[in-house]
């Protein structure tokens, strides 16, 4: 680490204005994955996360293992489905965009949110995916333009892509 980057304490994060990104993990199975979510909700300073379904949640021994702390300052809540955080969401102000490839969805290259809107990003199980009433839910999907043989990226990975493009162009948080 750079000694003169300074970086907030568990404390100041947790007091620290924050980007109007949330985070949505329908049924996700591997804490290892739900853990790197809270990584990357703490590198962006994302809102908050919502767990659904049977996605776990801390202190599982995974999360703990991949979040390195994350969880502790990251703002979460458990839902028992996804049609429940939407309804949480939706009454929250936010957007709701499912990380999904259909006929109708939008390539992230093209998906243009107005500055400081509020959007919540929707990732699904990591085998099959979002669930199609998730999807009719939605006001839009997005997929990650992609060009080899497998067309599928970790769900992690394709966290990290989304949530910073969605930062970069909703806004960063300030200072």
């Amino acid at each position: 680490m750079n000694p003169d980057q300074s970086r907030l304490t568990s404390d100041q994060f947790r007091n620290a204005p924050k980007a109007p990104v949330r985070v949505v993990l329908e049924n996700i199975r591997s804490g290892i994955n739900v853990g790197s979510f809270f990584r990357t909700a703490d590198a962006f300073r994302l809102d908050a996360i919502h767990l659904c379904g049977y996605t776990a949640q801390p202190p599982h021994r995974d999360i703990l293992k991949s979040a390195l702390g994350a969880s502790e300052h990251v703002t979460w809540w458990h839902h028992e489905s996804t049609e429940e955080a939407v309804v949480k969401l939706r009454k929250d102000g936010y957007q709701i965009a499912v990380i999904e490839q259909t006929s109708s969805s939008v390539m992230l290259t093209n998906w243009t949110p107005q500055p400081g809107e509020k959007w919540a990003f929707v990732f699904g199980n990591e085998v099959r995916g979002v669930e199609a009433s998730t999807c009719h839910a939605a006001d839009t999907c997005i997929e990650i333009p992609q060009f080899g043989v497998k067309q599928s990226l970790n769900v992690s990975v394709c966290g990290g892509i989304i949530l910073w493009d969605a930062v970069r162009k909703i806004g960063l948080p300030p200072s």
